[in-house]
């Protein structure tokens, strides 16, 4: 099985942005998935999560919560299955957009449900969980749009490149 050169490179960039400094929530796991999903074959689409798992490896695993992660991050690769026919700017900003939400509603769940005991198993508990973290989603929309710009833009720009200036032997290499 040929992994080719793209997807090695998504791996390596989201195993790094996690493991460097950044502000909280500013990665682009979840604009690699989106990407993942509307570009890798489909075969290949755990490839993001693995960097997702390889960088929590090294940063630590903390328990429960990160299967709401983990879920969260594949409703996201799930949606980019869905921009694959769709790739317009409109639709991979809202998909973006969706994704973020998603792991928003998502992920504070998962900090708000038994057997965690950050807030009360109560309706105002789930209130405060969602209100505490927002601006965790503000960073996490910073970091999905705009590295999902940068990947999506990013790809198509160099696509188009390669097409015109460069070999099809070297434009193999990179799927």
């Amino acid at each position: 099985m040929q992994i080719g050169l793209l997807s090695i490179i998504i791996v390596g960039f989201g195993i790094l942005s996690r493991l460097i400094p950044h502000a909280p929530n500013i990665v682009p796991i979840g604009a690699l998935m989106l990407f993942g999903g509307a570009y890798l074959p489909k075969k290949l689409l755990w490839l993001p999560i693995l960097a997702l798992f390889i960088s929590d490896y090294f940063i630590g695993f903390y328990g429960i919560d990160m299967l709401y992660v983990y879920g969260g991050f594949g409703l996201a690769g799930l949606i980019g299955l869905w921009l694959r026919s769709r790739k317009k700017p409109l639709f991979v900003i809202g998909g973006a957009l969706s994704s973020s939400i998603l792991f928003f509603i998502i992920t504070n769940f998962g900090v708000w449900a038994p057997p965690n005991n950050w807030y009360p198993h109560t309706l105002s508990g789930l209130i405060q969980s969602y209100t505490l973290a927002i601006p965790f989603f503000r960073n996490s929309l910073i970091g999905d749009l705009g590295y999902t710009i940068l990947l999506f833009g990013g790809y198509e720009l160099v696509q188009n490149f390669s097409k015109k200036y460069l070999s099809q032997k070297l434009v193999s290499l990179l799927y």
